[in-house]
């Protein structure tokens, strides 16, 4: 298997098991972490406590690789992801990760980018696109 994909899988099943198995060692120590509906976290002390502190509030329950994209020094993951937060609210979506490398397999940039689940056909009525009166997902 290719080192950048276990490096993925391990970051992966490190908020699955709710354990830091190494984070140090994936994120470079100015690494840039981008979640999709906005927040951003510069430096690996701070991926470091933003997942500490997300993990005291909910968990992970699926994050499920579909497939790998590489190019040079950039990674695409598509994956789907769900979790359980401690108030009752669970969220789930189908996502891709856009990650650099530097070159030494270490992550100096990850944005992740997500997709609402339920979707639909705003023309499956006519010529005239009919939306659904909704909030729209954080994503």
């Amino acid at each position: 298997m290719d080192e950048r994909e276990q490096i993925v899988r391990l970051w992966f099943d490190m908020w699955l098991a709710r354990r830091d198995l190494g984070i140090d060692g994936i994120f470079t120590e100015d690494a840039v972490y981008t979640e999709s509906w906005g927040p951003q976290y510069s430096g690996v002390s701070a991926v470091k406590h933003w997942f500490r502190e997300w993990n005291t509030r909910g968990k992970v329950v699926r994050w499920d690789i579909r497939q790998f994209f590489h190019k040079e020094a950039q990674t695409v993951v598509e994956w789907y992801f769900k979790d359980e937060m401690d108030t009752g609210q669970t969220e789930e979506f189908d996502g891709v990760s856009l990650i650099e490398w530097t070159p030494d397999n270490r992550i100096k940039s990850l944005k992740e980018f997500g997709c609402n689940l339920d979707n639909y056909d705003p023309y499956q009525d006519g010529e005239a696109p009919i939306f659904r009166d909704e909030k729209a997902n954080w994503f």
